[in-house]
């Protein structure tokens, strides 16, 4: 069996998704021409691509400080900046989004991202 690499990034070093996006993608190694996108569709193929495809460890370091910053007000934020542009977002689910936070029952992007990444099965993310 093949012995997982290991890959660390921390969140000391960001506050913002956009942060998050950077940090990680510092440590992935990709093909010298691709940049990905910093969104989660683009973070969830970049998962499914050769990053993916062979067993991964992948430790978030200082997660708690994550929790934080990519909680509820976070979140609220990231919906309502595609409620604020409008298409080709889709306003009404991302009103829905945020009243389900409002309501306590919405996920926070630190959870939409811990959810993302235990769609595949090859990455195993420590948070630490």
């Amino acid at each position: 069996m093949q012995k997982p690499k290991v890959y660390k990034f921390n969140a000391a070093s960001f506050d913002t998704l956009t942060g998050f996006y950077t940090a990680l993608y510092r440590v992935i190694p990709f093909l010298p021409d691709y940049k990905p996108a910093y969104n989660l569709d683009a973070l969830h193929d970049v998962l499914y691509s050769g990053f993916g495809k062979h067993p991964v460890v992948l430790i978030w370091k200082h997660a708690h400080k994550s929790r934080q910053d990519l909680g509820i007000q976070t979140t609220r934020d990231f919906y309502q900046i595609k409620i604020d542009i409008g298409k080709p977002y889709n306003i009404q689910w991302a009103n829905k989004k945020i009243t389900a936070l409002e309501n306590g029952k919405g996920e926070t992007l630190f959870e939409i991202l811990l959810d993302l990444f235990s769609d595949h099965k090859n990455i195993k993310l420590i948070l630490n």
